[in-house]
């Protein structure tokens, strides 16, 4: 996915700006690495003015945006008391046609770069799902480097109630009942370290309830769990090895050839890929996923196309699969995807489905559908980075426009889907639902397709979507839910 400081007409450049996220990003180059996710402060000089601000985000968008064409004649900015609320005015012709659903925004240079290097934020720790017909809460996974973790609390508990302290506990109910899901988001207050709350919670073993009170702390994400990242399962004799990525982070790449050597090393050749929760992130770390799943591919044989607006052709690109002495040659390859699945979760799997066609299975539910990229434009002085969307992604076979997700389209590009519920209150593992699907998949067993009406199953069975904030993080921009 990412960056470097400022797009100009250098492609270099340009092209070490790439991010791809739901929300966010990717690229080639990874930033250094800043201590602290905390944003630098607002400089109050002329230049940092909020209508400096918006007439220099209105400059790069007009230089850079793929759809030139959707932008109006001009737009004061005046109206709009916020940069954002400028940016999505700015973007509001493409946003309704389902090209640019956010993925155009203004975030801090401190906190993304943080985040893209190794996953640091300042967070309790937990993602969270809820359902607003049920009014209800859900723990979806837990980090295990946080203080929720730490706590004892984990994917499939229930949150009942939050309070600043035991005292103040208002109920998720009631929460709801106020003001919908942003009431609750709200009450669990902002993303900054040393903010404490207590949280009540139903286990999801025995469904005892319990009081824990937790503080918001500065620490980083495992982007592959230590517990369930990546495991080898026993299909009958036969190994298959599984892969749990949270999001496509500078600090994911180590672990991920770990898993592929091992994989390699134990002659596997049939894997599960589980991005379920991944809205995306470094194009470089896709790069690298594809790279280990291309064991059998030549050094000619296309990963993806890069392409920006005709204007800006001169950083169009091509990314060739490159050899890696952990590659595996994978007969089956499985991905468990949902509506949270977006971006480079998209990426891999449609550049790998030229090679793999009816071999390659879709698991779960559809994708988000971002076919498209971000460059970073940045204005230090003010630590304002821009997220532009510049750039389209396609296959070898120059298949992208996937806008409604990959579902719909698998079938007509040679692969297959499964439908399967995501089940939270299942622990990762080779008999949660739908890893045991995607394993069935591989095994050849016959399931039912994920409806191409492009429904996300989990959403349509179970009525949850995560639990966003109103006024993100880097982090929660790439981890829609973490709190």
């Amino acid at each position: 996915m990412k960056f470097l400081s400022r797009v100009s007409g250098v492609s270099a450049m340009i092209v070490a700006s790439l991010l791809l996220q739901a929300c966010g990003g990717g690229g080639s180059v990874a930033p250094t690495p800043t201590p602290t996710p905390t944003p630098t402060p607002t400089p109050t000089t002329s230049q940092c003015s909020l209508r400096e601000r918006q007439l220099w985000v209105e400059a790069q968008i007009r230089e850079n945006y793929l759809f030139p064409a959707d932008l109006p004649a001009s737009l004061d900015p005046a109206p709009f008391s916020t940069v954002q609320a400028y940016i999505d005015a700015l973007t509001a012709t493409a946003r309704a046609a389902g090209k640019d659903r956010g993925f155009t925004y203004i975030t801090s240079i401190a906190e993304e770069n943080a985040f893209n290097a190794t996953g640091q934020t300042a967070a309790f720790g937990i993602r969270l799902d809820y359902d607003s017909a049920a009014r209800r809460t859900y723990i979806i996974d837990a980090f295990e480097t946080g203080p929720a973790f730490a706590a004892g609390i984990d994917r499939g508990d229930e949150i009942i109630a939050v309070g600043t302290s035991p005292t103040t506990l208002e109920t998720v109910t009631d929460l709801f009942a106020r003001g919908g899901s942003a009431a609750v988001s709200t009450a669990l207050g902002p993303s900054t370290a040393g903010v404490t709350r207590t949280l009540q919670l139903r286990n999801r073993g025995d469904a005892a309830v319990r009081t824990v009170t937790i503080t918001r702390a500065v620490f980083d994400i495992p982007p592959l769990s230590p517990r369930f990242g990546s495991l080898v399962f026993d299909d009958g004799g036969d190994k298959i090895g599984y892969v749990n990525l949270r999001t496509f982070i500078t600090s994911a790449e180590a672990p991920l050839r770990s898993a592929f050597a091992r994989f390699r090393a134990e002659g596997i050749t049939r894997v599960v890929i589980d991005v379920r929760y991944n809205s995306g992130g470094l194009v470089r770390t896709a790069e690298v996923m594809g790279d280990l799943l291309g064991g059998n591919r030549l050094g000619s044989d296309v990963f993806s196309f890069t392409t920006f607006r005709p204007s800006k052709s001169v950083n169009n690109s091509t990314r060739l699969f490159r050899f890696t002495t952990e590659a595996v040659s994978p007969t089956g390859l499985a991905f468990i995807t949902t509506s949270a699945s977006a971006s480079a979760s998209e990426l891999v799997p449609n550049a790998m489905l030229p090679y793999l066609r009816e071999n390659l299975i879709l698991v779960g539910g559809n994708t988000s559908g971002k076919p498209v990229g971000q460059i970073a434009v940045d204005r230090a002085a003010c630590d304002d980075r821009l997220r532009i969307v510049a750039f389209a992604t396609e296959n070898a076979n120059r298949q992208g426009d996937y806008y409604n997700g990959l579902a719909p389209l698998l079938p007509t590009r040679g692969g297959r889907t499964c439908a399967a519920p995501d089940r939270f209150n299942e622990p990762f593992g080779r008999t949660e639902t739908s890893i045991s699907t995607a394993i069935a998949a591989l095994r050849g067993s016959s399931c039912t397709a994920i409806a191409s009406s492009g429904t996300d199953l989990r959403e349509q069975s179970l009525g949850r979507q995560p639990l966003l904030a109103s006024a993100p993080s880097a982090a929660q921009r790439e981890l829609p839910g973490i709190f």
